[in-house]
């Protein structure tokens, strides 16, 4: 039988969730809402390696990447930051999508699913 594996839980998600050498993460927001599109993927980005360390992967594990922007004319500007966070050859299958988040301050969110090394 799989086992799931929950980390960081709290009463309405887990950060992380482990199931069959897959990791999921909880959607992640920049560190600073008052920031600007760079800034807020930047932090955004830094937050999911976190998390993929605790998971034991790393961002050359990204299966898929979900981001979510405020508006699409920041399109280009979060792209240069993923372009350069993103291991070469390691691009996952990525959406991206204009979405209102949880406040008018939040840019950009990202989801994200890996597997383990």
């Amino acid at each position: 039988m799989a086992t799931i594996e929950r980390m960081e839980v709290g009463q309405r998600m887990s950060r992380i969730v482990k199931h069959n050498e897959t990791v999921y993460l909880c959607g992640q927001v920049g560190a600073d809402a008052n920031t600007d599109i760079t800034e807020q993927t930047r932090t955004m980005l830094d937050k999911v390696d976190v998390l993929l360390e605790q998971s034991g992967t790393d961002k050359s594990y990204i299966l898929s990447a979900t981001i979510y922007l405020r508006d699409m004319k920041d399109f280009a500007a979060m792209n240069e930051v993923w372009d350069a966070w993103i291991p070469k050859g390691h691009a996952p299958a990525r959406a991206c999508v204009e979405a209102r988040l949880a406040r008018p301050e939040l840019l950009v969110e990202i989801s994200v699913v890996a597997a383990v090394k």
